[in-house]
Order: structure tokens, then C-alpha cells, then sequence
């Protein structure tokens, strides 16, 4: 069993590798990281260094990746040096919405592109997204942060038309989106000082309530939005 994590380097991607590096030794792990290569080893993991905005270096990874059952893509942008999620539309820029896309969306899209033969020979595999309940279109009440919203709700669409496409061509595959919860990484540390204590996250608790989720999913599950605690988020 093979294990891909894209933007394995992240406080919560980071998380994930370690959880799954330790299911079995059996289990090998590709893990990715954008510029620095974390200090975690194991005898069966393996880094790979990736700029997730460069179609080219997607198709290289999975021209040389073996099958794989399990592909999560942890990539997110949150703020950058370019901008920070606005409060008011005053506050858009142009620049920094694109780059919240193409991080935030286009990422999974091509990665999806490129995956498909890595997954076609396994007889259950999953492919999840890490999204973002602000990314819910129904769950919209507080407004803002429209680059953001607007990436995570464009992922959405991306991984419910992808699991539509994939019912047909890869059949044993459960794609889906993934709400992590408020978890404390680099990503969401400016921006969770209000936030109840009880409602933030570790990295490592969250990621171990995804990958039990990840580790149960079966075909069934495809086109799904799913919360840390395995409830469903609206669209």
C-alpha cells in the first residue's frame, strides 16, 4: 500500500505523514514539501520536493510515483507577503485572489489529472482534499475573506465534478473534500486569537481524526464534504 501526501511539510500535512508512516512499516509514504525539507524521517517515507504551481513538476512526480491507494493533497494558502484574507471587498487584490486559486483549487485539479493511473490499479483508493467549511456556499453568515472563500469553494465544485467523472472511469475510487476543524498551524496562527480554546486544534489531534476517516472510505463515500468528526458539511 502506497501513500502520496502533497504538502506534506505543513504544520497539519506534517501531522498526517507521521500518522501514516506509523500504520505499518509496509506502508510506503511519498510525502511532499514546497522549499524546505522537514527533519522527520522514516525508513519508509520518502520526500519529494514540489512547487504545487508548476503543472510541470506535478507530471513529473507522477510520472515517477508507483500505484498508489491513498492520495491527499494538504496544500493551502491562507495569507501570504502578497495579502492577508480581506474583511472588506476594498481590500481584493487581484494578485492575491489568483494565487489563493491556484493554490487552493487549480492544485487538486491538476494533481487529479496527473493521478488517475497511479490509483487505477488498486482495488479501494481515495483521493481527498483538504478544504475548508468557510468554503461552504450555505454556511456563508459571516461574509469576508473572499479570496479564501472563494478558492475553497471553487475546490468544492472541483472534487464533487471530479467524483461524478471518477464513478465512471475509476470506479473503486472515494473522492472527497476534508474540514479539518480550526487547527493551530503557521497557516491560521494570525487569525485564530478569538477563537475558543476548545474549538482549536492540534495539528496531530486533527490529523488523526482525518486519517481514520481517509483509512474508512470506501466507494460509497465518493462526492461527500466531510467534517473532522465525520459529519457532513453542506456545500
Amino acid at each position: 500500500m502506497n501513500m502520496l501526501v502533497i504538502g506534506g511539510s505543513g504544520g497539519l500535512g506534517l501531522a498526517l505523514v507521521e500518522i501514516f508512516c506509523g500504520l505499518d512499516a509496509t506502508h510506503q509514504v511519498i510525502a511532499t514539501y514546497r522549499s524546505r525539507q522537514p527533519d522527520f524521517s522514516r525508513a519508509n517515507l520518502n520526500w519529494v520536493q514540489l512547487d504545487i504551481t508548476q503543472e510541470a513538476a506535478i507530471a513529473q512526480l507522477f510520472a515517477d510515483c508507483p500505484d498508489l491507494t491513498y492520495i491527499i493533497n494538504a496544500v493551502g494558502l491562507l495569507h501570504s507577503a502578497a495579502g492577508n484574507p480581506e474583511k472588506t471587498i476594498n481590500r481584493l487584490d487581484a494578485e492575491f485572489f489568483m494565487d489563493n486559486i491556484r493554490v487552493n483549487t487549480l492544485s487538486t485539479l491538476l494533481i487529479a489529472k496527473y493521478a488517475r493511473h497511479a490509483l487505477k490499479n488498486a482495488q479501494r483508493s481515495v483521493f481527498a482534499a483538504l478544504s475548508a467549511r468557510v468554503g461552504s456556499i450555505s454556511d456563508n453568515r459571516l461574509g469576508g475573506w473572499y479570496s479564501y472563500r472563494c478558492s475553497k469553494a471553487a475546490l468544492n465544485m472541483a472534487v464533487k465534478t471530479l467524483s461524478i467523472e471518477w464513478q465512471r472511469t475509476l470506479p473503486n475510487c472515494a473522492v472527497v473534500a476534508l474540514h479539518p476543524g480550526t487547527v493551530s498551524t503557521e497557516l491560521s496562527a494570525p487569525f485564530t486569537g478569538r477563537t475558543a480554546t476548545q474549538t482549536r486544534f492540534a495539528p496531530d489531534q486533527s490529523a488523526q481524526w482525518l486519517a481514520d476517516i481517509i483509512m474508512g472510505l470506501t466507494p460509497e463515500d465518493t462526492g461527500q464534504f466531510i467534517a473532522f468528526d465525520g459529519s457532513q458539511v453542506d456545500w
